[in-house]
C-alpha cells in the first residue's frame, strides 16, 4: 500500500466515510421534513386568516339585510317621497357594504384556494407528509 496506509486502515476509513455520509442524508432528509412541516403550518395559518376574513365579510353582509329588513318593515309609517334622501344615502351605504362584503368574501376564497395548491405541492414534493395532512 502506497504512503504507509493498510487495507484494513482504509476499509475502517471508507466503512466510517460511508455511515458519516448516510447519516448527514439523513439529517438533511429529516431538517427538510422538518422545513416542509413549517411551510405547511404557516400557510395553514394563514389559510385561518383567510377563513377569519370570510367570516368578517359575512358578518358585514349581515348587516345591509337586516336594515333593509326594518325599512321595508317601517314603511307603513312614511312616504317615500317624503324619506327619499335619507332613503337614498342608507341605500348607498348599504350597497357599499355589500360590494365591501363581496370582496372580503371573493379575496379570501381565492387566498384560500391558492394556500391549498401550496399545501399540495410541499405534499406532492415530499411523500412522508401525505399522511399528515
Amino acid at each position: 500500500m502506497p504512503f504507509g496506509f493498510t487495507e484494513a486502515s482504509l476499509s475502517g476509513s471508507l466503512v466510517y466515510h460511508c455511515i458519516q455520509t448516510i447519516e448527514t442524508k439523513h439529517i438533511m432528509s429529516t431538517q427538510t421534513d422538518i422545513l416542509s412541516i413549517n411551510q405547511i403550518q404557516l400557510l395553514l395559518s394563514e389559510k385561518r386568516t383567510a377563513l377569519s376574513v370570510m367570516r368578517t365579510g359575512i358578518a358585514i353582509l349581515a348587516l345591509p339585510l337586516s336594515i333593509f329588513s326594518a325599512l321595508i318593515a317601517t314603511s307603513k309609517m312614511y312616504t317615500i317621497s317624503d324619506v327619499w334622501l335619507p332613503l337614498a344615502l342608507v341605500s348607498g351605504v348599504n350597497l357599499s357594504l355589500l360590494a365591501f362584503s363581496a370582496y372580503l368574501i371573493i379575496h379570501s376564497l381565492q387566498r384560500m384556494r391558492h394556500y391549498d395548491c401550496r399545501i399540495a405541492a410541499i405534499k406532492q414534493n415530499h411523500p412522508a407528509l401525505k399522511n399528515l395532512v
